[in-house]
């Protein structure tokens, strides 16, 4: 069993061969992944209204891929009614907020009332992070009551800061997608956190899934710690009963 908790389904702004959902699925299968968590390209690049609905749409054709519903920090009341009217669908487990396209730091103010929305509705919330600014999303989990936050990207080339927020609270979660390979850099963080917080993305279709796999597997995990990171850790995160 493999869940993907970082991936995206539609098409991108470069010349890709993405964007239906078949390829999403054939790509799934090229790499035995059994479940995605998806947020819609649309939503996420350009906007999130239209975006999550297309979605909603999408995710009644296939039970292969759950939802993120996707905020912009600085479209709350946007998001508000995004989470009215498409959560009674059941078909979102979570939500994603993109600090960069948005402009919205994790440290700023509009990025804390996002996930304080996203804490009120009980969802995770999978968060772009880079450089230092999993910390910041440490800090935000730690004042927000019963938020639960996955840092993207495990802060990318601020790995070892994403170490430290990780084991500075407990309802913070790592990934390992990176669009730069850096050898031994998923061994590292899996010797140093709680093999609680592992979890698997890939950043697909964006990236093929060849290289957050090929990480995960160059770190020789123990079984049952590569058990947590292919879907455990994911599917009690997402409370998911079908894993």
């Amino acid at each position: 069993m493999i869940i993907d908790v970082h991936a995206h389904w539609g098409p991108w702004f470069f010349s890709m061969e993405v964007g239906a959902v078949v390829t999403n699925l054939a790509v799934m299968d090229r790499y035995g992944i059994d479940l995605a968590v998806v947020s819609a390209t649309e939503a996420v690049i350009y906007d999130p209204t239209t975006g999550n609905r297309a979605m909603a749409r999408m995710l009644e054709t296939t039970d292969r891929l759950l939802g993120y519903l996707t905020i912009n920090p600085r479209r709350l009341d946007d998001a508000e009614r995004d989470l009215r009217e498409l959560l009674p669908t059941g078909r979102f487990v979570g939500v994603k907020i993109h600090t960069d396209y948005t402009g919205s730091p994790p440290s700023s103010p509009q990025t804390r009332a996002a996930l304080e929305l996203a804490a009120a509705h009980d969802l995770p919330a999978l968060v772009h992070t880079w450089d230092r600014s999993p910390l910041d999303l440490a800090a935000a989990v730690a004042d927000i009551p019963g938020l639960r936050a996955i840092a993207g990207h495990m802060g990318a080339n601020g790995w070892r800061h994403a170490v430290e927020a990780a084991n500075s609270v407990d309802r913070l979660w790592l990934e390992p997608c990176f669009s730069h390979t850096e050898a031994g850099r998923f061994a590292a963080v899996a010797a140093a956190v709680d093999p609680h917080r592992l979890l698997f993305g890939t950043d697909a279709t964006l990236i093929d899934p060849a290289a957050a796999y090929g990480a995960v597997l160059a770190a020789d995990l123990e079984p049952e710690l590569a058990e947590r990171v292919a879907w455990r850790n994911a599917a009690d995160l997402f409370r998911l009963e079908r894993a």
